[in-house]
């Protein structure tokens, strides 16, 4: 996620509402089109991706009580955490929600994240310092349970294991598991067969 994309409320969510129809509907569903579409964001597991845009887009305007209210609302209803100034792109989609706590310096578009996820830094980091946080590239699946820790980078269209433990950068199209993660396969496979 080198070049990142503009932040653009209705677009992301756009690609964020085609990404879950994807995921739970197959690659050849029909898309859903006018009020259904949008109806789709009263779904459980795409109300924590409205909140967590909600919130990116208020305190990118400055408004952070607001975007406080919503990421607030996340971590209550849904039992996910996602740091507010984290930037993420489109198309994310969260299967389950609960547990995982999000706070990466920035995620690429088209990640999948599963439920018990934790990204973040290795030591308390309040400043939210780059060097800390990990930066995670585009299609990158993370598995149930996963730690991805400290200022290391996971290539896009790397995969992370359930329950792996991530301290050392991931290459792109890296499949990484164990506790620490290794890496055990160096092309990427179009399946969640261990997530």
């Amino acid at each position: 996620m080198d070049d990142v994309t503009p932040f653009r409320l209705r677009a992301f969510l756009a690609a964020d509402l085609a990404a879950a129809d994807r995921m739970m509907h197959g690659a050849h569903a029909s898309s859903r089109r006018g009020w259904s579409k949008w109806a789709a964001m009263l779904s459980p597991r795409f109300l924590p991706i409205l909140n967590c845009r909600l919130a990116y887009f208020f305190y990118t305007r400055r408004l952070g009580v607001l975007a406080k209210l919503f990421s607030t609302a996340n971590f209550f209803l849904f039992g996910i955490e996602i740091a507010v100034r984290c930037p993420i792109g489109p198309g994310l989609f969260l299967p389950h929600t609960h547990g995982t706590v999000i706070g990466a310096l920035r995620i690429g578009a088209n990640a999948t994240i599963y439920q018990g996820v934790t990204l973040g830094a290795r030591e308390v980091d309040f400043a939210y310092g780059a060097s800390s946080r990990p930066v995670i590239g585009d299609g990158v699946v993370i598995g149930s349970g996963a730690k991805v820790i400290g200022g290391l980078t996971v290539g896009s269209g790397a995969r992370i294991g359930a329950n792996a433990v991530v301290v050392q950068s991931v290459p792109s199209g890296a499949l990484a598991v164990g506790v620490p993660a290794r890496i055990v396969e160096k092309e990427g496979r179009d399946d969640h067969a261990i997530f």
